[in-house]
């Protein structure tokens, strides 16, 4: 496959960097691609300062993009999944799969729908390039 792959990952404050990798990994294993690498990750800018996120970011070397909230209702129709909660509050039914698609550009698509644990949501986009 060609293009960048993407991680989008929702996460509540205060979230381990343990708990953002088993996800994220998890997310990989499932849509097949276990061990590939993610060179960029993306979540809500209200999220890109969680110390857990910048520590796997660094240990992965993954470049970490914020998303404004209302960057990831241009995405709502892309979206595989949908969670009221989350659609309540930030207009998009998962933050995972907005900020992947919205962080790998356009023409990018879905790759793996979210993957969701206790305290992280992940999803998988490619850019079109």
């Amino acid at each position: 496959m060609s293009g960048r792959l993407v991680a989008g990952l929702g996460l509540r404050a205060g979230t381990s960097e343990g708990d953002i990798r088993t996800c994220l990994d998890q997310t990989l294993a499932t849509a097949g691609l276990a061990g590939e690498l993610v060179p960029r990750f993306a979540t809500l800018a209200a999220r890109s300062a969680e110390p857990g996120l910048l520590a796997l970011a660094k240990e992965r070397n993954a470049e970490l993009v914020a998303i404004p909230d209302e960057a990831l209702k241009g995405f709502e129709a892309a979206c595989a999944t949908r969670s009221t909660r989350i659609a309540s509050l930030y207009g998009v039914g998962s933050v995972a799969e907005a900020a992947a698609l919205a962080a790998a550009g356009p023409g990018s698509v879905l790759v793996q729908s979210r993957i969701t644990t206790a305290r992280v949501t992940c999803a998988l986009a490619r850019s079109a390039t």
